[in-house]
């Protein structure tokens, strides 16, 4: 089959410095402090989608994001679910919460005192290391999920 069913979706690094901006989800199936993002609108460019999710989330406008890589994995009823890594080191406006979860900006030093989603440091080692761009889960014989970094 030379297609399939995607759903497409973003996270973007904001860095500010020292520090990056999370965001402590409250949604059941993603807890906890993570990089923000959101779904892609049908239509929608990839650049445009992380630019409107983060004002949506955060307040702030991203400025010239970059593509920084793709986390991949089984979506339901054999789709895939696709994250378009972005980094931003730019931005205007005003930091403020939404009804997603509270944001935050963190020190590099605190992100191992913080109850983060458990693939955040998998993430960050994509998105800032030039040599990678590919984080993909792979379901093996025993149903359990192996993070594949490439």
């Amino acid at each position: 089959m030379k297609t399939e069913i995607c759903e497409l979706t973003n996270l973007c690094l904001l860095r500010d410095g020292t520090r990056i901006l999370l965001e402590n989800r409250l949604a059941h199936d993603w807890k906890g402090w993570t990089l923000p993002g959101g779904h892609v609108e049908p239509g929608e460019s990839m650049v445009d989608a992380v630019v409107r999710e983060m004002e949506e989330e955060s307040g702030l406008r991203i400025l010239d994001p970059r593509l920084a890589g793709i986390k991949q994995f089984p979506g339901r009823n054999g789709s895939r679910y696709l994250v378009f890594l972005f980094v931003a080191d730019r931005y205007d406006g005003t930091l403020r919460s939404s009804p997603e979860g509270e944001m935050r900006w963190v020190e590099r030093d605190e992100l191992a005192s913080l109850p983060a989603v458990k693939d955040l440091s998998l993430l960050l080692s994509v998105m800032e290391d030039p040599e990678k761009s590919e984080f993909r889960y792979v379901i093996d014989e025993r149903g359990v999920w192996n993070a594949v970094i490439r």
